[in-house]
């Protein structure tokens, strides 16, 4: 395919005028096309379950929200298709009445042909609006939102795909070389002191507004995993019946479990004696020494339990990785893995910091309203677009999601001997 070839050469705007807000822009919509790449135009049509949306979808809600909030306001501006508004528009109830997500595979058009007509038209639109160089602070503001929300989208792609092509009995393969392998060192365990901590950004960087406003948090005395748990760890929880013994899991986990009939991780099948998992590269076997990564809040929880250690709150896992260091752009290195591997969950209810306060307007729905019965994530995936990630970052899923490329870092109270806890 060369879809993003015929997407640059519709872009009619003149590089000397183009400011650095263009070339964001560019490089942002070029990747969503490159994701696409791989893909056939049916494969960008399925949604194999509720939690996900057809690639195709993806395509023309990120383009929605250009048209939207940023286009739809200027004079002179010739608006796509006037249906696509209840067709592409996701949650927010403040622009309109939204066609339901459930069923959002059974939208065969537009088609992909169609919805990239749909984006060279809005990305016309606004490499005119960003050649002028006259961007209010508001338009600013809506654009840098409108950046990172498409990457959030390059993300649900990949994953979403992912579930797609597992669907099918013949194993499509996404990416051959889309292999992630790790020789994780020796689990230990770095001990953090109490403290009366920053959490949050106040930095004029961009960051949503659920990572605001930075306030005081009082920590007490823990340890934290200097790794993920690998897939070799979370076989001997499986081993020693942990999907069987109901003493480690959380009332309504272990009536997921029943109910879904879990026994390992998404994606994992039985292979002979061994394990396999499907990857966007594919059917592979199961590598001990990789990270365990498919898993939901239940999962998590449980195998910390079986452990005898726990989850970090979000509060835990953000100090311990900015400790002793001088920005938020440097990372702890004891936790080296802990950004770019895989989103890891924490203990914390996905609610409010103290101060919160939704941004007014549609866009004041892109976060706060999902305040309940969600978990809170922190650290980013392989399959998080570069630049996106950052410590203060807040993922958040419900408890027994596990479509993501999630994974599982243990901490524990600092009084607790490593008898205690079996994974150290």
């Amino acid at each position: 395919m060369k879809h993003s070839i015929e997407m640059t050469n519709s872009l009619r705007v003149n590089r000397g005028q183009a400011t650095d807000w263009y070339s964001r822009y560019e490089s942002t919509r070029h990747l969503s096309e490159r994701i696409l790449a791989p893909l056939s135009a049916e494969d960008c049509a399925i949604q194999s379950m509720a939690d996900a949306s057809p690639t195709r979808w993806h395509l023309a809600h990120t383009t929605w929200f250009f048209e939207t909030f940023l286009l739809k306001s200027l004079a002179g501006y010739e608006v796509y298709d006037v249906s696509f508004e209840y067709l592409f528009n996701s949650y927010y109830n403040a622009v309109g009445e939204q066609f339901p997500r459930s069923q959002r595979g059974l939208i065969s058009r537009p088609g992909l042909k169609e919805t990239l007509a749909y984006r060279r038209h809005v990305d016309q639109a606004m490499a005119d609006l960003l050649a002028a160089e006259n961007l209010t602070p508001d338009q600013s503001q809506v654009l840098a939102i409108g950046l990172n929300h498409e990457q959030q989208h390059q993300e649900l792609m990949l994953t979403d795909i992912q579930h797609v092509l597992s669907c099918n009995p013949l194993d499509p393969i996404y990416q051959p070389d889309r292999v992630t392998s790790e020789n994780l060192s020796e689990l230990s365990w770095i001990s953090v002191d109490e403290a009366l901590a920053w959490i949050g950004t106040d930095t004029d960087d961009f960051a949503f507004d659920n990572e605001r406003p930075r306030h005081r948090f009082f920590l007490d005395a823990y340890r934290i995993a200097n790794r993920c748990v690998t897939n070799g760890e979370y076989l001997a929880f499986m081993s020693d019946g942990g999907y069987e013994r109901p003493e480690f899991w959380l009332s309504q986990g272990w009536n997921t479990v029943r109910e879904q009939g879990w026994r390992a991780p998404m994606y994992w099948s039985r292979s002979g004696d061994g394990w396999n998992q499907f990857t966007l590269a594919g059917r592979r076997p199961v590598r001990d020494q990789d990270s365990v990564s498919h898993v939901s809040y239940f999962e998590a929880d449980a195998y910390a339990r079986w452990a005898g250690c726990r989850l970090p709150t979000e509060q835990e896992w953000e100090y311990a990785v900015l400790q002793d260091l001088p920005s938020q752009a440097s990372p702890n290195p004891r936790l080296g893995d802990a950004i770019g591997n895989l989103w890891q969950w924490t203990a914390s209810q996905y609610i409010a910091y103290p101060g919160y306060r939704p941004p007014p307007g549609a866009l004041g729905e892109y976060n706060g309203k999902f305040m309940c019965n969600q978990f809170v994530l922190r650290g980013g995936s392989h399959a998080t677009p570069p630049g996106h990630i950052r410590p203060t970052y807040r993922n958040f899923f419900p408890p027994e999601a596990r479509w993501q490329f999630s994974g599982i870092r243990l901490a524990r109270n600092f009084d607790l001997q490593d008898s205690q806890c079996e994974a150290g």
